[in-house]
């Protein structure tokens, strides 16, 4: 991409925020976009031995300091009792609502943690360590959102903003969720994925990346134990163009915004059905391939190269 060149415009629906790595606490953000259902935000970190009360997470209506702006949803764990346990509120007109109290909170001092938040159409689930612990019904409209807030005693190691999964047969992430991987190994590119069992129907390969400064492609190839790759997918820098490639180079163009520009984060889904491929793509379904489905049993590889830094790969 060339100086001053101009990027295509590009519906709000298929832009994701970048991950975040080791923010500093308090940490307030805004969120791109606002929440929406269908949203989730995940959260990596660990509590510290040494944690003496409770750390928050609020999504607040705004970032000002005074006056002291709504908080939609408050998620607060607190540490300093016996029994550790979450409160959950909402702020409005600088008032506290009824809260509410959930026990038996699953998080401990000097561990890590996974907590993944879905928000949907009249409340918010949240999961923590890959198991459902409450929802919270909304007190404010979720369009209001705008703002992430991080206080208390927390090492947050990352915080991550994603689509939900479209894809009804292949939407079991909740509440697992699947974290972005900072620790070793590390994700180096060119990238091997071994797939030891093939690939069967309702079967998801989840990959997130960065686009880097300066691209000239990005490769995701599903080879077999020959390394034929019966399928690839393809983004080219060059004309801007999404495709399927086939096994003899034959290039079948997906019909979509182009999303791959220097420094954006991205999220390619893919769903193993019947006899093909479904993709999706930042949470957008982007249509189908086909692909026979004894060549799909027989995959044993996801390799993935170019102009990219992986946070995640996940089958």
């Amino acid at each position: 991409m060339s100086p001053g060149e101009k990027l295509d415009p590009i519906p709000d629906s298929f832009i994701l925020q970048p991950p975040v790595f080791h923010p500093v606490v308090p940490y307030v953000t805004t969120i791109f976009g606002g929440l929406h259902a269908g949203k989730r935000v995940m959260l990596q970190g660990v509590v510290p031995l040494d944690a003496h009360s409770r750390f928050q997470v609020d999504f607040q209506c705004g970032c000002s300091l005074c006056p002291r702006p709504d908080i939609a949803f408050h998620f607060n764990p607190r540490f300093h009792t016996t029994k550790p346990h979450v409160i959950c509120n909402t702020l409005h007109g600088g008032r506290w609502q009824r809260e509410a109290r959930w026990p038996h909170l699953a998080l401990q001092k000097g561990s890590s943690f996974l907590i993944l938040f879905l928000f949907g159409n009249e409340e918010v689930k949240v999961s923590v360590n890959g198991q459902h612990f409450l929802h919270f019904r909304y007190r404010l409209p979720l369009s209001h959102v705008d703002t992430l807030g991080i206080f208390g005693d927390i090492l947050v190691e990352a915080v991550g903003f994603l689509n939900i999964n479209p894809f009804v047969e292949g939407s079991r992430e909740y509440p697992a969720g699947h974290p972005f991987l900072l620790m070793s190994p590390r994700l180096e590119v060119p990238c091997s994925h071994a797939l030891p069992q093939g690939l069967w129907p309702g079967q998801v390969i989840i990959v997130r990346a960065l686009v880097l400064q300066e691209p000239k492609h990005f490769t995701l190839s599903l080879r077999d134990q020959a390394s034929r790759a019966p399928v690839s997918l393809r983004a080219s820098f060059t004309d801007r163009t999404l495709a399927w490639i086939s096994p003899w180079g034959q290039k079948k163009l997906i019909s979509a915004p182009f999303l791959f520009y220097p420094q954006r984060f991205f999220e390619v889904l893919l769903l193993c059905q019947e006899g093909g491929l479904k993709l999706a793509l930042n949470g957008q379904g982007l249509g189908a391939t086909s692909v026979n489905q004894q060549a799909l049993e027989q995959l044993r590889e996801l390799r993935i190269s170019g102009s990219v830094q992986l946070y995640c790969v996940h089958s």
